[in-house]
């Protein structure tokens, strides 16, 4: 713990967090945006995406990141992303769904092709989200819910696993069991466990395969149940010998 109290990942966080203030500040929605009055909002409220820096109301904000409808849904993104990034770490956004819709709003705009600086920002804000998520001993915000944004806003699950495979941390494995209870029923299924536009087969077979192998040790050394152990061990079986299996949970789709 560093003498601030705060943890090195963060740490990592907050400075993130100032990059995104620093990278976005003084952004502003394009001169020509709109948006149909009966379900966004009103003039006055379009005119605020056009100001620079002022803040949002939280409820404009979220019928702002909610909208898919937006000529350039990237700048109004850029405009939005310093309160919106600091919202989302506080836990004071509301998703319609879970938090892959929260993602899916990164993804409309296309965050990945902006300018180096810019994309570097967002990637460095999501990873490190991620990171602290994985050890903070009370995060406000899931770090299964956490990772579902990060795969949406990317298109990705690699990247995510990845870090959670270099968290050796208690923690991170009590985080792991939080998420597989959450989980198991839906890649059992055969579909990915948060809202997604697409229920992205490669996806689905990455995360599985990756939790057959790597989640087994790290359940052991929380005394997860039996049962969810053995939902783990099925993820790594195909076709029919994964429900004909005399673990099978039971669960109907």
């Amino acid at each position: 713990m560093t003498q601030t109290g705060r943890t090195p990942s963060r740490l990592r966080l907050d400075a993130a967090l100032a990059d995104l203030a620093t990278t976005f500040g003084g952004m502003t929605a394009v001169p020509d945006e709109n948006n149909c009055e009966c379900h966004w909002g009103g003039a006055e409220e379009l005119a605020q995406l056009k100001t620079p820096d002022v803040e949002l109301a939280p409820d404009l904000l979220r019928r702002t990141w909610q909208a898919v409808d937006w000529c350039d849904h990237g700048a109004v993104l850029r405009r939005i992303l310093p309160q919106f990034a600091a919202a989302l770490v506080d836990g004071r956004v509301e998703p319609l769904f879970d938090m892959g819709d929260v993602g899916q709003s990164f993804a409309r705009g296309g965050w990945q092709q902006w300018p180096a600086p810019q994309a570097g920002s967002v990637r460095e804000f999501l990873h490190a989200w991620w990171a602290d998520s994985l050890t903070a001993p009370d995060p406000a915000v899931p770090a299964y819910e956490v990772f579902a944004l990060c795969a949406e806003a990317s298109g990705a699950v690699a990247p995510w696993l990845a870090e959670w495979e270099r968290a050796v941390d208690p923690t991170a494995d009590r985080r792991l069991v939080e998420a597989v209870e959450h989980w198991e029923y839906d890649l059992l299924g055969g579909e990915l466990p948060w809202y997604a536009w697409v229920h992205d087969e490669k996806l689905i077979g990455e995360l599985s395969a990756w939790l057959a192998v790597h989640a087994p040790a790290r359940l052991d050394s929380q005394g997860a149940s039996e049962e969810l152990r053995h939902c783990v061990r099925l993820l790594g079986v195909s076709g029919p010998a994964r429900w004909e299996d005399p673990h099978w949970p039971g669960h109907t789709y």
